[in-house]
């Protein structure tokens, strides 16, 4: 009996330890298998990037070539581009707009094939000739004399993306760079210090390359510029979900940057659809583009009684006037990309939660007359209603996280 009962005892002092230890070695553990998979998105991301880049290279140098062979006037490039637009988006999907192709073609004007020729790094003049003859010419082609070897679609943008070491994102906003030495600038330098998009975004809206000119000391400025802030870094998710990718996949992207911005959204949709049977369901997390910039619409309906798109857009935070210029954005993109000729122009919801404090504004400037403004405030709910489920949802979610 006395036995038994100090074994118990012994047992029960060490089974703790034993477990911390099972903790921590599984912890560890954990902690690899997670790297490796994040190692693994930023891989992925790269490798689609690089792809992305190089198809747009040689979307660019086709058009270029097609137009060098039509005809010369400038009516013929808008034409050639509104039906290329068309054809490519009904058989691939979103990303291949005029713009989107009149980019293409600046991209490839911007790096010439003389200009990828001499990225390349010194090498014996079989290796030199073997990794340029793809980008040179295609396989059908002769060169001096002699047909080049034939060589795979796949070998051939490879080729290509191996010039284009940044994500084809960092390339868009380059483009803006009217300064040919200043793009040449910000290039080198986001290749040299490894920066993501958000930090060549902002050297360049800084003027860092005018800064850096002007400067006595720069080698000190270099040294500044190539340090990273917090808010420069991109996670792994991130860079696999930058609308460039995902519109280059043809891939959806609904999503939430928080939990609770998510819980909000999601209650806020099921509270508005069981007001009425006015409000439709849309869409959430609607993606749109206007220039360079990407925006998501957090919700997106439809209310039958007034025949008019609602925009809903949620802020963690105290109201500013820069959500109310925002808004009137979406509501202008909307008016002329989203809206149906037989329907009433949109009108926004801006929705604003901060601890103790919920606000629910309409953005009605936009409307034609004071009767419509009028007769959209008697069919919509009242703000002060929103602002009220809001405060109580927000606080419901944090006493969930909480326990």
């Amino acid at each position: 009996m006395s036995t038994r009962t100090t074994r118990k005892k012994t047992a029960v002092a060490v089974a703790p330890a034993a477990q911390t230890a099972h903790s921590k070695g599984y912890t560890s553990f954990f902690d690899g298998v997670a790297a490796i998979l994040e190692d693994a998105r930023r891989v992925s991301a790269r490798s689609v990037n690089a792809i992305m880049t190089a198809t747009y290279w040689e979307i660019g140098r086709k058009i270029v070539e097609h137009e060098q062979g039509g005809k010369a006037r400038a009516e013929y490039k808008e034409t050639l581009l509104e039906k290329l637009a068309a054809d490519l988006t009904s058989r691939f999907g979103r990303g291949f707009g005029v713009d989107n192709l009149q980019r293409f073609r600046q991209f490839y004007l911007a790096y010439p094939p003389s200009q990828i020729y001499a990225t390349v790094s010194r090498k014996s003049p079989g290796e030199l000739h073997r990794d340029t003859a793809p980008i040179l010419s295609t396989p059908s082609r002769e060169s001096e004399g002699a047909i080049l070897p034939a060589v795979s679609a796949e070998y051939f943008l490879a080729r290509i993306a191996a010039r284009f070491p940044l994500p084809w994102s960092a390339y868009v906003r380059l483009l803006a760079v009217k300064s040919g030495p200043g793009r040449r600038f910000y290039e080198t330098e986001a290749r040299r210090g490894g920066w993501s998009v958000r930090q060549l975004d902002r050297q360049i809206d800084s003027q860092f390359y005018e800064r850096t000119a002007l400067s006595e000391n720069k080698a000190a400025m270099l040294s500044k510029g190539a340090t990273a802030k917090p808010e420069d870094a991109i996670t792994p998710e991130q860079a696999i979900k930058d609308p460039f990718v995902l519109e280059f996949l043809n891939l959806k992207d609904e999503y939430s940057e928080t939990s609770l911005e998510d819980g909000l959204i999601r209650h806020l949709e099921t509270f508005l659809m069981e007001l009425g049977s006015d409000f439709t369901f849309v869409g959430r997390q609607k993606r749109l583009r206007i220039g360079d910039e990407w925006y998501r619409v957090d919700l997106l309906f439809f209310h039958r009684r007034l025949r008019c798109l609602v925009i809903i857009d949620m802020k963690l935070g105290k109201f500013t006037h820069a959500d109310a210029g925002q808004m009137h954005l979406y509501l202008n993109y909307a008016r002329e990309h989203w809206t149906h000729p037989d329907e009433n122009p949109p009108v926004g919801l801006i929705l604003c939660t901060q601890k103790n404090e919920a606000l629910a504004h309409y953005a009605l400037e936009g409307l034609p007359n004071k009767v419509m403004a009028t007769e959209y405030k008697t069919a919509l709910p009242e703000e002060k209603l929103i602002a009220h489920e809001l405060e109580r949802t927000r606080r419901l979610l944090e006493e969930r996280k909480g326990r």
